[in-house]
């Protein structure tokens, strides 16, 4: 199978920018107290687990849950990431791989976290992706997507010093509700965050249950 060219250049970017990256946002979740709520009601969702965070990047939102005695594994593109996230946290498994091509059996899963990760993929392709988190969700578990808002990607060639090839695809909440909706899944929460002074955009976070009756469809 040829990886698309979207998938080599995010790979090769966060490998670029894992250390950096790493170092500038150690501290982001402690200074997000309603994602840390969210989070938290998450983890009681899903109860025990196993729960899989799909583009996991360094591993913090998977510390953080599996701190609150969550079950969870990490997956990512960038070896370098995942170097960070094993060092930071012994105690959970995180391996290299694509939420492309999701190598778990079908009903895997209690819960299954996209979180700032769906915004590399692009629109023509994300059916696809919902569809094999559909597939790994055990009926009834939850899916938690969260990205940032807005119409018009933003394109990066560089950050803090390094050359990148990112693209960042900002959606509606409405917009990702019906893709959900389509893939077999009900939205049972919608929380838009506005942007603070520093940052750009507003960020949505979107709960959803995979139906039960939905892998009849």
């Amino acid at each position: 199978m040829i990886e698309p060219d979207f998938v080599t250049t995010t790979r090769a970017s966060y490998n670029t920018l894992a250390a950096d990256y790493a170092e500038r946002f150690a501290s982001d979740l402690q200074q997000r107290p309603l994602e840390r709520a969210l989070l938290t009601w998450f983890a009681e969702l899903v109860g025990d687990g196993p729960v899989l965070d799909v583009g996991c990047g360094p591993g913090r939102t998977a510390g953080f849950l599996h701190a609150l005695g969550v079950d969870i594994a990490g997956l990512d593109l960038s070896p370098e990431f995942l170097t960070i996230a094993r060092a930071e946290n012994p105690g959970i498994r995180f391996d290299e791989g694509s939420m492309l091509a999701l190598p778990d059996p079908p009903g895997t899963f209690a819960g299954l976290l996209a979180n700032y990760s769906l915004i590399h993929i692009p629109d023509e392709r994300l059916p696809e992706v919902l569809a094999g988190f559909h597939r790994v969700l055990r009926p009834g578990g939850y899916l938690w997507v969260a990205f940032q808002v807005g119409d018009e990607p933003r394109i990066m060639t560089d950050a803090w010093g390094h050359e990148v090839d990112l693209v960042f695809r900002r959606r509606q909440p409405d917009q990702v509700a019906k893709l959900l909706l389509a893939a077999g899944f009900d939205v049972r929460a919608t929380i838009v965050r506005e942007p603070e002074p520093e940052e750009l955009t507003s960020f949505a976070t979107l709960l959803a249950r995979k139906r039960p009756d939905s892998d009849l469809l």
